[in-house]
């Protein structure tokens, strides 16, 4: 799926010539590290074949998208929430921070937001819009689901160094067999998210 061609291109924007700021979030599933988000305003001609869900891409994919859109956006920004914030407002919550966090450090101001998923905040005033699976709908979104994912990767393989008992640099945090049995054998790390269930036998009060 990585290298293919879409058969149905992204849509630009919801309503063209308007200043449309695509937000997504990445981690939100994982037991460790931070959620982080990203904003991101395409210009109204831009397109890529290969722009979509950040999912369905590999990773010298997402990377080379990665530098296209922070070349060509007229303006991005990347934000975070940690894992002790995630564990004082619970993971919905910070998810939507780090969003808003990040359409607030966006160079330029938007004139309308499209948000990945069902729930958002209202922002500022801006008016917006979500989109159940809007990063396979809106080329804002797709791009802002790139920036968000590859920006978050590097965080945790940055982090495996510091803590290797994981499996971090291949799972990123997320819940697989590998990382939990790493919590069981070594314990929890500081990024950890205590209110989430760490290993299989424990309740979840975060997920």
């Amino acid at each position: 799926m990585s290298g293919k061609l879409l058969k149905h291109p992204l849509k630009s924007s919801l309503l063209p010539g308007r200043l449309e700021a695509g937000c997504d979030e990445a981690g939100r599933g994982c037991l460790a590290g931070p959620v982080v988000a990203a904003a991101v305003i395409l210009p109204d001609n831009f397109s890529h074949p290969f722009l979509n869900d950040s999912k369905q891409l590999s990773h010298k994919k997402r990377m080379e998208l990665r530098e296209i859109i922070e070349k060509e956006a007229i303006s991005w920004a990347v934000a975070l929430v940690d894992n002790e914030e995630i564990d004082k407002i619970n993971i919905l919550k910070a998810s939507i921070l780090a969003m808003h966090k990040a359409v607030g450090q966006l160079s330029v101001k938007p004139e309308f937001l499209l948000i990945d998923g069902n729930r958002f905040y209202p922002y500022d005033g801006l008016s917006h819009q979500c989109v159940i699976k809007g990063d396979a709908t809106y080329l804002s979104i797709a791009a802002a689901s790139i920036l968000a994912k590859t920006h978050r990767d590097e965080l945790m393989d940055a982090a495996h160094e510091q803590y290797p008992f994981y499996g971090w640099d291949k799972n990123k945090g997320y819940p697989t067999k590998t990382h939990r049995e790493g919590i069981t054998a070594n314990g929890i790390s500081p990024l950890h998210r205590k209110t989430f269930r760490l290993t299989d036998g424990q309740l979840s009060l975060g997920l």
